[in-house]
C-alpha cells in the first residue's frame, strides 16, 4: 500500500496486522481520488475511520489543507501517525484516538469538513448512522464531498445529500455524495 501522486508520492503504507482494518484496494483508491480530484486542492478532510490513515494522507499528498484521523483502535491510531510522519505530512494532521460518535457528538457545530471519507468495518453496517450523524451536527460544508465504501449493492443515501456516483469495484461499492446547498459548479454563460 502506498500514496498513489502528490507531494508523498511513493511513500509506503504500514498497516494493522489481522482483519482489524481492510485498506482500501490500490484501484479503488485510483478511482476514488479520480473521480474527485479537482476538488481535493486547499480542501479540509475528515477520514472518520481512519484505519491506516491512506484515504486521508493521499487527500493530503495531493494538495489538501489538512486532514483529521479518527480511530478508536489505539493500534490505529498509531499507526496514521507513523504513516503521516514517514509521508512528511503530519504538520497537517489531527489525529484523534475515540469513537465516530463521541468525535462528532464533541465536533457538533465546531467542525466542518470539505470532503468526508466513510469506510468502517463492513460488518459493522456504520455508514448511514455516521453520515446521518455528521449531517444532524452540520459537519459536512455546503458542497462538500461525502465518499462511503461498504459492501452494500443500495448506494448509501440521506437528505440532503445528492448522489454522484455510484460504482462496484468487485465486491466493494464506493458512493459520492454532494452536499446540497449552493450550486457547486457555474452555469456556462451563454
Amino acid at each position: 500500500m502506498r500514496i498513489i501522486t502528490g507531494k508523498a508520492r511513493g511513500t509506503k503504507l504500514e498497516t494493522l496486522d489481522g482483519l482489524e482494518t481492510r485498506p482500501t484496494a490500490e484501484r479503488v483508491k485510483e478511482a476514488l481520488f479520480s473521480m474527485i480530484q479537482f476538488e481535493i486542492e486547499g480542501a479540509r478532510v475528515l477520514d472518520l475511520f481512519g484505519g491506516s490513515g491512506q484515504l486521508g494522507l493521499e487527500a493530503l499528498s495531493r494538495g489538501a489543507a489538512g486532514a483529521t484521523f479518527v480511530d478508536v483502535n489505539p493500534q490505529a491510531v498509531n499507526i496514521i501517525k507513523a504513516n503521516a510522519k514517514k509521508a512528511r505530512l503530519f504538520d497537517r494532521c489531527v489525529v484523534l484516538g475515540t469513537d465516530y460518535k463521541s468525535f462528532i457528538r464533541g465536533n457538533s457545530g465546531r467542525a466542518c469538513y470539505d470532503i468526508v471519507f466513510l469506510d468502517p468495518p463492513y460488518s459493522e453496517n456504520l455508514v448511514g448512522d455516521a453520515l446521518e450523524r455528521l449531517l444532524r451536527a452540520k459537519m459536512v460544508s455546503e458542497g462538500g464531498i461525502v465518499i462511503c465504501e461498504s459492501d452494500k449493492p443500495a448506494p448509501v443515501a440521506a437528505a440532503g445529500m445528492t448522489l454522484r456516483r455510484h460504482n462496484r469495484y468487485g465486491k466493494i461499492y464506493i458512493t459520492v455524495l454532494d452536499k446540497e446547498g449552493e450550486e457547486k459548479y457555474a452555469p456556462e454563460s451563454i
